[in-house]
């Protein structure tokens, strides 16, 4: 996906739980938090506790007192979808 579609789809599904692809070949499920130009930023769903899904081991404290979560780059992202209830 090219950046500017990315940003486009992120927009799309701020607010939403996701499940994101990057080119690392990690799996990110979560929330979209924040979205800008550069990369966008998604709350881990607790269910999963990250290992092995793209969270690096950020088990169920407070990512930065903020409320955003994470940061990923738009340029890594290979794919996005909207992730179910029941995922897996």
């Amino acid at each position: 996906m090219n950046p500017a579609e990315t940003y486009d789809l992120c927009c799309k599904y701020h607010g939403k739980r996701v499940r994101i692809s990057d080119s690392n070949g990690r799996v990110h499920v979560g929330e979209i938090t924040r979205v800008d130009r550069r990369q966008v930023w998604i709350l881990p769903d607790r269910r999963y506790s990250g290992y092995g899904l793209g969270f690096w081991g950020f088990g169920g404290g407070g990512f930065g007192g903020g409320g955003f979560g994470y940061g990923i780059a738009l340029g890594t992202i290979l794919g996005i979808a909207l992730a179910p209830i029941i995922f897996f």
